[in-house]
Parts: C-alpha cells; structure tokens; sequence
C-alpha cells in the first residue's frame, strides 16, 4: 500500500512559477512510475506527466513540455513537479499518482488547488 501526499499548492500570478511536492509512504518499487495529473473546473481529468522510478525518466503531455519538469528525491521517497511560465489554463486541482506499471495508477493523492490568475 502506497499513501500519497501533495504540497505546494496556491496561487500564482501568469508567468510565474510554483513547485509541488509528492511525498510517498510505504513501498516504492524500482518499476512504479510517480506522476501528476490534474483537473480543471468542468473538465475531466488530464496526464500531465509521470517519472519512471528506476531511472528517472519522464514523460510530458505536449501542453507542458518545456515548461514543467518532473524530478525525485530518492532518499525522501518524494517527486515534484516544478512548473514554470504558469499561465491561467494550468489552473486546476493537481493529483500526485504512482502506477506499478506504465498503464496503471493504482494509487492518488488528495489532491492541491493550483490557480494562475491573469
């Protein structure tokens, strides 16, 4: 069982940057893949990215890609989501994920309130 808890949340001016972090308890295992997704006011949730655990690779969707970078500190079972050049349709609540493979999510966080205001 893996718990998972974000931070970082708030509210950032457009063009800004703001930082999230992921801290997970319990068993990671070298073949788990953290990430983040977020949702939107009346919208479905979306993939923003995940980070592969064993070696640290990552995958963006294209929405994010040269603006968010994904990252992870082992020795703190922890991965954040450092985004930058914020603008206001990255508003959204952003959830904390980790799969034990690449096409599962098996477990969420709770979830942070992100807000880009104009």
């Amino acid at each position: 069982q893996v718990q998972l808890a974000e931070s970082g949340g708030g509210l950032v001016q457009a063009g800004g940057s703001l930082r999230l972090s992921c801290e997970a308890s319990g068993r990671i295992f070298r073949s788990y893949y953290l990430g983040w997704f977020r949702q939107a006011p009346g919208k479905e949730r979306e993939f923003v990215g995940k980070l592969k655990w064993s070696d640290g690779t990552t995958y963006y969707t294209d929405s994010v890609k040269g603006r968010f970078i994904i990252s992870r500190d082992n020795a703190k079972n922890t991965v954040y989501l450092q985004m930058n050049s914020l603008n206001p349709e990255d508003t959204a609540v952003y959830y904390c994920v980790a799969g034990s493979s690449w096409w599962s999510y098996d477990y969420w966080g709770q979830g942070t309130q992100v807000t880009v205001s104009a």
